[in-house]
């Protein structure tokens, strides 16, 4: 355990979607432990995201290049707390969100990186559960396959700010349509341990998945990581480092 409490800097990239950020962010003002600050990235908006941040307090940071990833990575830079929290404007998170980043990191010094699960809650009903563990067990399992090791979740992760500041240099960042996440965890690399928890879970909308359009750019940004990646190290490259032991410098 360590001596002083882990701080934790939460990172919420925006770019016009004022209504829902501003739940993420009364949720976020009723948390168990408080985070040291809220960074909002606010990512050329055009509506009152920016306003709404201010309003709550949070820090807001302009990123004009449109663009998860740029808006991710420049949160990730302004943030100044031992942990890094990473969630979505539509990401509503429980309570005991930042505490159990807390617990978690405390306790395990050596944990890098944490990522959670969600519950689509605009969805119907009876099927929020299914949609839920069918996409987001399907997305763990085959970016698991495509990686040697667990993948990130953008809705709802956390990574030690050392960690970050070792591979914010590699990242892409300047092509939107590339999922950031993944990315991310495709630069940690199996040198870093990064654990699911199954129990850490955010409500997120389903509304990326509505629409043959909507799915279809998601599995071409998906794809497009993978084969920027791949560039870089195959798979069966990656997981014969990983099953060898091996704790490779990733650049």
């Amino acid at each position: 355990m360590t001596d002083r409490p882990v701080t934790v800097s939460v990172v919420v990239p925006v770019r016009d979607d004022a209504a829902a950020l501003a739940h993420c962010l009364a949720l976020l003002a009723r948390q168990t432990v408080e985070p040291l600050e809220v960074v909002v990235v606010d990512n050329a908006s055009t509506d009152g995201s920016a306003d709404v941040a201010r309003r709550f307090g949070a820090v807001v940071v302009p990123e004009p290049r449109v663009g998860i990833p740029a808006a991710a990575a420049t949160g990730y830079d302004a943030a100044s707390g031992d942990v890094i929290a990473r969630l979505d404007a539509d990401s509503r998170p429980g309570p005991d969100w930042v505490e159990t980043v807390v617990r978690e990191m405390a306790a395990e010094p050596g944990l890098d990186a944490l990522t959670g699960t969600g519950l689509f809650h605009d969805a119907p009903h009876g099927l929020r559960a299914v949609l839920s563990v069918a996409y987001l067990g399907a997305y763990y399992v085959l970016a698991h396959l495509a990686l040697g090791h667990t993948a990130l979740w953008g809705s709802c992760m956390a990574v030690r700010a050392p960690v970050w500041r070792a591979v914010c240099g590699d990242v892409v960042r300047d092509d939107p349509e590339v999922h950031d996440d993944l990315d991310l965890a495709f630069r940690l690399g199996p040198g870093h341990r990064v654990r699911l928890l199954r129990t850490w879970r955010v409500g997120v909308s389903a509304r990326s998945l509505r629409g043959r359009r909507q799915r279809r750019r998601r599995l071409d940004r998906a794809w497009r990581t993978l084969r920027l990646n791949w560039r870089v190290a195959p798979p069966w490259e990656r997981w014969a480092r990983q099953l060898g032991g091996i704790r490779p410098a990733w650049r």
